[in-house]
């Protein structure tokens, strides 16, 4: 018998998918305290959540008989990755369910920001008659730049074209051949800036993203511009689009999502041409069923021994299998991540070549796991073990992979290559034992690199006083350096240094290092 707790509201059909199986025990306890939750969690076999519960570290590790954790949705800020795959924790979720009720909640609020509606109704309900005031605009001619191209990115983009709209996006992981094939104009992020008429942005929320829509960016916008967000509250500057909206630079804005919510205290509240609401994009009747119905089926399944879906941190094999190449993956989808984070421009192509003994095992779990590192600093949640293939596919990445039985200096090695629209990269790496991964070689640097926490990955000129340099800066920031190595081609020429920190490196401080002399370019890594 395994026990089921639902501690968030989940749609009646997802339920009774779980209570139809006679090995289930399915209990529904909504809103419960967390120490409510940390006392009874370790009763229960698997958890199903919805944004409301907080599946934090603390309730994990008090979690005995703990084998899946299920989110009925995208996100997974409320729930502890790293701690539930510490300890052995299938964690899983939905990332398709909600597609085309967000897609049409942002196609709502750019054709209600177009019109005015929200502020007519008022108006009319309060008996005047304001023709004048609500002038509108309509969409057809006008540019829509769309800031990510994954499923909602691009069910917005097919809805937005029905009405004559041109569109053009700008996305990392799509290749222009991809694009073309859209029928949609890939472009540069600065090119959105500078040519839209209509933004809307549909990415996760990394660092990389966090305020991507900035005073900066808007001060390169066109005049009366309108603004959306229907993905994640933190990827547009609240407070920048209001100075803009006041400027008389931004014509309009809507919200669906927000920094922190409720967004009382948001400078948004308040403002007459921006339009709020409160979180709505998955919020119809179609999209809770689909979560809940997919959630539930995934759970069923991993629970019976049916197979693995919509694992966000567990790759589908067999359970033997996985005990040997479990190092592997883990090397594998680091050395995608960091690849990805070094290169440049859109990924095009990656190539992975596996030698030695690691070449006589399947390699499919390793290559869905280089594909998965490398798509996940932009993408995050939405892409996982189970459909990391298939998000590569619809971004037109080429995935090749290739064996050799032959290798002189390693017992195994691991080669990815990354071909991207302004060049290609590689990186190898290897297992010293079960637990120690490298990273040996970067394009053409033999190094000695461990894969894990924050890196700082820099190019400079082979001349004496560069570590040393890069180390004052670091100590004058009291960032501590906990590993380091270099390699270099030939003596005075250039030398990539790699350095493991124990903590995130600000971008102030990276630009100091950048500005430094002989340093020719610094990349910081998160793994």
């Amino acid at each position: 018998m395994f026990k089921i707790l639902i501690s968030d509201s989940l749609a009646q059909e997802g339920i009774d998918i779980l209570k139809k199986v006679k090995e289930f025990q399915v209990d529904v306890k909504l809103k419960l305290p967390p120490e409510e939750l940390k006392k009874i969690i370790k009763d229960y076999d698997c958890l199903l959540v919805r944004s409301g519960t907080k599946v934090t570290k603390d309730i994990i590790e008090t979690a005995d008989k703990l084998k899946v954790i299920g989110r009925a949705g995208v996100g997974l800020d409320n729930v502890d990755l790293g701690a539930a795959s510490k300890r052995g924790i299938i964690v899983m979720n939905t990332p398709g369910g909600n597609t085309i009720s967000t897609a049409e909640h942002a196609m709502s609020l750019i054709l209600a920001l177009s019109r005015n509606i929200p502020q007519a109704d008022i108006s009319t309900k309060q008996g005047k008659w304001e023709r004048k005031k609500f002038m509108g605009v309509e969409l057809y001619g006008k540019v829509l730049g769309i800031i990510g191209l994954g499923r909602i990115g691009s069910e917005v983009a097919k809805r937005a074209a029905s009405f004559g709209m041109k569109i053009i996006a700008y996305d990392p992981f799509l290749s222009l051949d991809k694009a073309k094939e859209l029928g949609i104009e890939s472009v540069e992020i600065k090119d959105i800036f500078k040519k839209a008429d209509y933004i809307t942005v549909h990415t996760p929320l990394t660092g990389e993203t966090k305020h991507i829509i900035n005073k900066k960016a808007i001060s390169q916008m066109k005049d009366d511009v309108r603004i959306i967000n229907c993905a994640r509250g933190g990827i547009v500057d609240e407070g920048a689009v209001v100075d803009g909206i006041k400027s008389g630079k931004i014509a309009g804005a809507a919200f669906d999502v927000y920094e922190k919510e409720p967004p009382k205290e948001s400078p948004l509240v308040g403002c007459d041409k921006v339009i709020l609401t409160p979180h709505l994009g998955a919020s119809t009747e179609e999209a809770q069923v689909n979560v809940a119905v997919d959630i539930a089926n995934s759970a069923r399944d991993a629970l019976l021994g049916c197979g693995i879906r919509n694992a966000v941190n567990v790759p589908c094999i067999d359970t033997e299998l996985y005990k040997i190449l479990q190092p592997y993956v883990e090397l594998c989808e680091k050395m995608g991540s960091f690849i990805a984070q070094i290169a440049e421009g859109r990924i095009s192509r990656i190539d992975i070549e596996y030698s030695g003994d690691i070449a006589k095992y399947s390699s499919s779990p390793l290559t869905v796991a280089v594909v998965k590192g490398a798509l996940t600093p932009i993408l995050q949640e939405t892409v996982n073990y189970v459909n990391s293939l298939i998000v590569a596919k619809e971004r037109g990445i080429k995935i090749a992979e290739s064996k050799s039985s032959e290798l002189e200096e390693y017992a195994n090695l691991i080669t990815v290559k990354i071909k991207t629209d302004k060049g290609t990269r590689s990186v190898e790496g290897t297992l010293f034992t079960q637990k120690d991964a490298r990273i040996v070689k970067v394009d053409e640097f033999h190094v000695d690199a461990i894969p894990r926490g924050h890196m700082l990955v820099a190019h400079n000129v082979d001349v004496p006083g560069i570590i040393g340099k890069i180390g004052t800066i670091l100590g004058s920031n009291k960032i501590n350096i906990a590993t380091m190595t270099f390699g270099r081609a030939k003596p005075g020429g250039k030398t990539l240094s790699v350095l493991n920190v124990d903590s995130a490196i600000p971008e102030k401080v990276l630009k100091e290092i950048t500005k430094a002399k002989n340093i020719l370019d610094a990349k910081l890594v998160k793994l």
